[in-house]
């Protein structure tokens, strides 16, 4: 019986101090491959734990939603793909196209620096997850349907301290719940 209280104030204290995050990995390059998406998006991929969240108010419904960040280059501002991501891009096609994620619907965020402004920032992070979701849907045969692009501008920097480090300037594709 004494055994009891602990775990509950170890459960509780879960809920008052949950665990730090875990810093985002964002892939590069050869690291964006067909299977390195497929983990990533799949929510029925690999053995995931089950954790408490308080839900607040106004908070992302999507938040914990499977993810993947990957550096998708284009050239200085700008929304044109550079080779290396449209060759990035034709794994994540891939990825999208089998069984694991077909049946998923995905938002494609586009993230940028803070160099420039807010509002060049947000026109261009908007325009280059257009870029990919158009990218994705003319050249890999993604249903326009399961894609919805969205900028994010410079609000979720994953480098504050050096703001204008390249993982700033990602795309995220986010599994949108069903």
């Amino acid at each position: 019986m004494g055994i009891k209280f602990p775990v509950a104030l170890a459960l509780s204290a879960l809920l008052v101090f949950p665990a730090a995050a875990q810093p985002v990995k964002v892939l590069k390059g050869s690291e964006i491959t067909e299977s390195a998406v497929v983990e990533g998006l799949s929510p029925e991929e690999g053995v995931r734990m089950r954790s408490f969240k308080v839900k607040r108010e106004g908070s992302d419904p999507d938040e914990g939603a499977p993810s993947v960040s990957m550096l998708i280059t284009f050239q200085t501002n700008s929304a044109s793909l550079t080779h290396e991501a449209s060759q990035s891009l034709n794994a994540v096609g891939q990825a999208l196209s089998t069984d694991k994620l077909a049946k998923y619907s995905f938002r494609i965020e586009g993230h940028a620096d803070p160099r420039g402004g807010s509002d060049l920032n947000q026109r261009l992070s908007q325009a280059r997850a257009e870029t990919v979701r158009e990218y994705l849907v003319q050249n890999k045969g993604i249903d326009g349907d399961r894609l919805m692009a969205i900028g994010k501008g410079d609000r979720e920097l994953l480098d504050k301290e050096h703001p204008a480090a390249p993982e700033n300037r990602r795309v995220t594709i986010v599994t949108i719940p069903k």
